[in-house]
């Protein structure tokens, strides 16, 4: 077999490959052999079908798949040997391939264009400092996260008159049922909050026991607000409209909840705090600790961009631009291949980052580090800590494993989290290797950096 490389340029090569039958004949013969023992022909034993004839009648297909066979392997083990920077895949001269005669030839020529990225190496010594956001938390901030921790473990209060946000119970009549129908009664309550704002009025500022008629389709237009405010099954609740009272019995208001012990209780735990200055710390401390998981993803972000900006590599762009037309298959027009080839190009190197500096640093990913990270993401999801538990730990190895190797999804759950640990390890060298200075940022600094970054 002959193998050659042919660059046009730093970006632009063809493979060309040679095959002649001391490459492909043994491994031919040996399959017409199995044939020969296996094919059943009617008038011949099994086993007993002359070669010359399962030559003629298997000979051409068992030579075309094992050239087939030979060139994906050959040209693979190629790229991987000659460590060649392939971008998109090898796209076969089919002109080539078609012109071929099965049946005389016996010498075969075969040629790949292949699109490279051009040679590019990584200084870490050169790269720029990257900052590392430590968010520091304001009074303004916790304040506002205090007030709506208050929200959201309000008490329940009973108010004198109906105010915006509050409840009311009553008793729900329809004034006009439909002839020859009992007209609708309920005990009910409504949630103002669902309430369109237009019919408000007509119930804030009313106290107990009032009595308020009412378009019940133009208080509530939602059909599914509707049901909630009447207690009604959903196949009854679109008739439900027209004139209705309602006559209220009681009032109750959400009201925030106190700066107590009974809520640093439900918010942090029994006993974690005893008084208000030391809550304030500690929410400032959960404050720091959210956004500290943001500022790492944005240093993440930084780490890439900082790669990307500092590393020209030249890709062959007329070549991708063509196969990601042809592997798309009509899926896109070539005005919006040239739209989205920005953001394309750029995972493109990233991605070839990536690659050398695991390569330069040895980084691998094995199967137990992917099957760890999926047992950790178990036991987030489902909101299992670290167990002694071994019947426990089973059930998440378990729960693990079937994730993985999910036949549904053709090995798309192995293939995703294998490219997450193996971006963990590879930019966790990078941030080892690189210079990273911690800067203390505000809430709002810190929002507005992750809102410019989106724009």
């Amino acid at each position: 077999m002959e193998i050659t490389l042919d660059k046009a340029s730093d970006t632009n090569a063809s493979l060309n490959i040679t095959i002649s039958p001391a490459d492909y004949k043994p491994e031919v013969d040996k399959k017409l052999k199995q044939y020969s023992k296996t094919v059943s022909l009617k008038g011949f034993r099994a086993g007993h079908v002359p070669a010359s004839l399962v030559q003629k009648m298997y000979g051409k297909s068992i030579l075309v798949d094992e050239i087939n066979s030979m060139l994906s392997k050959t040209v693979s083990d190629y790229i991987r040997e000659n460590k060649l920077q392939v971008v998109g895949d090898p796209v076969p001269n089919r002109e080539q391939a078609d012109a071929i005669d099965w049946d005389s030839q016996s010498d075969f020529a075969f040629s790949y264009t292949l699109g490279l990225a051009s040679e590019f190496d990584i200084d870490f010594a050169e790269l720029p400092a990257v900052n590392q956001h430590d968010i520091q938390a304001g009074d303004a901030e916790v304040d506002s996260t205090i007030a709506d921790l208050q929200k959201r473990f309000h008490e329940h209060t009973h108010a004198d008159e109906v105010g915006d946000g509050d409840t009311i119970y009553g008793e729900l009549k329809q004034v006009n049922a439909p002839e020859g129908a009992e007209g609708f009664t309920a005990k009910t309550a409504f949630p103002l909050n669902q309430m369109a704002e237009d019919a408000k009025g007509q119930f804030i500022g009313k106290k107990k026991d009032d009595v308020i008629t009412f378009n019940l389709e133009q208080a509530f237009p939602d059909e599914k607000a509707r049901a909630t405010a009447t207690g009604a099954p959903k196949e009854e609740v679109a008739g439900l409209t027209g004139e209705f009272t309602f006559a209220i019995d009681d009032i109750t208001r959400h009201e925030p909840a106190g700066l107590d012990q009974a809520f640093f209780d439900k918010v942090l735990g029994a006993g974690a705090v005893s008084d208000e200055a030391e809550f304030r710390t500690k929410v400032a401390e959960i404050i720091k600790s959210n956004y500290n998981r943001e500022s790492e993803q944005l240093l993440r972000l930084d780490i890439e961009k900082t790669l990307l900006d500092a590393t020209p590599i030249m890709l062959p762009d007329e070549f991708l631009k063509n196969w990601l037309l042809e592997v798309n298959e009509g899926k896109f027009t070539p005005e919006q291949i040239d739209e989205q080839y920005g953001d394309f190009t750029k995972s493109v190197k990233l991605q070839l980052i990536k690659n050398k500096i695991a390569d330069k640093a040895d980084i691998k990913v094995d199967q137990e580090e992917v099957l760890e990270a999926t047992r950790q993401m178990v036991r987030e999801q489902f909101g299992f800590a670290g167990s002694e538990n071994e019947e426990m730990n089973q059930t998440i190895d378990r729960i693990a494993r079937n994730y993985l190797t999910d036949e549904k999804n053709n090995g798309q759950n192995y293939t995703s989290t294998f490219n997450r640990v193996f971006d963990d390890k590879v930019l966790g060298y990078a941030k080892e290797q690189m210079t990273i200075a911690s800067q203390d940022t505000t809430v709002d600094e810190f929002k507005a950096l992750v809102e410019n970054r989106q724009a």
